[in-house]
């Protein structure tokens, strides 16, 4: 019996983890964003340095927890690979957005400096 092409397969029960985890997430994005809701709703309109602050934190403490979790993973720690994958990949699209949104306002900025007064 090889296990491979059973109902179960290998293949089978990671595309089954995978959902898991994507359904987890979304959950806790959901959790999280119910909680915030009502605080953001209680202070008023955040301005853009606000939310600017407060996504670069959100992408610094990703890479934290990425760095945290690779480390934990190199010592041996019974720390599953996939969530240091996803982690490090979490972290990495953060800070890709993050840079794209640096380099708009850059340019933005230097369009309306170089606009004529």
């Amino acid at each position: 019996m090889s296990g491979v092409t059973g109902p179960m397969s290998v293949d089978r029960v990671m595309a089954l983890r995978a959902q898991i985890v994507e359904r987890n997430q979304a959950l806790s994005r959901a959790q999280q964003a119910t909680s915030a809701a009502p605080a953001a709703q209680a202070e008023g309109p955040a301005s853009f340095t606000d939310v600017f602050e407060g996504a670069v934190r959100n992408v610094n403490n990703a890479q934290a927890r990425a760095g945290e979790l690779s480390a934990a993973y190199e010592r041996g720690e019974t720390v599953d690979i996939a969530k240091v994958m996803l982690a490090r990949q979490e972290a990495s699209v953060g800070f890709e957005a993050t840079m794209q949104v640096r380099n708009k306002l850059l340019s933005a900025y230097k369009d309306i400096m170089s606009m004529p007064v």
